[in-house]
């Protein structure tokens, strides 16, 4: 049973338009398709999101306490999931909701997290030259950062060190870099997917998560070639083809162990005629078990 969560938060980066991810995701049919994979869907609707428009008195916090209250409600949404039995699928919104959909997914068990993104979100409000929260999840997720994200849902870190595997990445800020560098995470940069193929770094990032039984997936739409997926606010060339992306999601789902799945920063602004929602749909259909044969 999937239980699908909207979460049209924008309040994490500065691109407007990324609020609509949820809409889009359901026109282009992301409840009928996994429907047509027998699966039983229930449609949660979407969670309430202040308009940053009238949050001027946040805007040099960048927002923080409400992204926290979203975060929050995230958190005990996905946690309620959970309890309930069903597999929650969280849409964005901006990649802040993770510090929510990760924190309620693991709060009764820790998951295995696949973290695909062009970006670390690795950074602290120290270390950030932007300030922009959606680059500082992980980061938080991992104890490090603003205390009102590190303590959010519950006290101390939701993840360790050997809890996630990074794929995709190839645009991290100067102290972002040195920071995953000595932070320990298992990282597959563009670099090792060209030179060893997808097949290879995907297998070998679910074996590092072998010692927990389920999966969270963070599904960063950027992480792919813009050139393929028009409708992101944070672009950087040199990304996945459709190919290399489907071909992980297919394999993560071989391991029979996808329990939660986050799919962020959808632009529809940005897009072209709906394109990057509906591959993402597509994506999310391969994680969902659909294959060519």
């Amino acid at each position: 049973m999937v239980r699908i969560i909207g979460v049209p938060v924008d309040l994490g980066q500065t691109q407007r338009g990324v609020d609509l991810g949820p809409g889009a995701l359901r026109y282009a049919g992301i409840a009928e398709r996994l429907s047509g994979l027998g699966y039983q869907v229930e449609d949660q609707g979407n969670l309430e999101v202040p308009v940053r428009d009238v949050l001027g008195s946040e805007r040099e916090l960048h927002y923080l306490p409400s992204i926290r209250r979203v975060c929050d409600a995230v958190y005990q949404a996905g946690r309620r999931a959970v309890e309930d039995g069903f597999l929650p699928l969280f849409m964005g919104g901006d990649h802040s909701m993770a510090l929510g959909s990760i924190g309620g997914v693991t709060h009764h068990e820790p998951a295995g997290v696949i973290w695909i993104d062009a970006h670390g979100d690795f950074n602290t409000p120290q270390t950030s030259p932007s300030g922009n929260i959606h680059g500082m999840v992980l980061a938080a997720l991992m104890g490090q950062g603003f205390p009102e994200l590190v303590q959010l849902g519950r006290i101390g870190p939701k993840l360790q060190v050997t809890d996630v595997v990074m794929i995709g990445i190839r645009e991290l800020d100067p102290q972002e870099r040195q920071r995953l560098k000595e932070s320990g995470i298992a990282t597959y940069t563009m670099r090792e997917i060209d030179e060893r193929g997808m097949g290879t770094v995907a297998r070998e990032a679910v074996e590092r998560l072998e010692h927990l039984s389920r999966l969270h997936v963070s599904l960063d739409l950027d992480a792919l070639d813009p050139l393929e997926v028009p409708g992101v606010g944070t672009t950087s060339p040199g990304g996945l083809t459709y190919r290399e992306a489907q071909l992980l999601m297919e394999i993560i789902a071989d391991s029979r162990r996808l329990a939660s799945l986050d799919i962020v920063e959808i632009n529809p602004i940005l897009d072209q005629r709906n394109q990057t929602a509906k591959i993402a749909v597509e994506l999310a259909a391969s994680l969902f078990g659909s294959r060519i044969l």
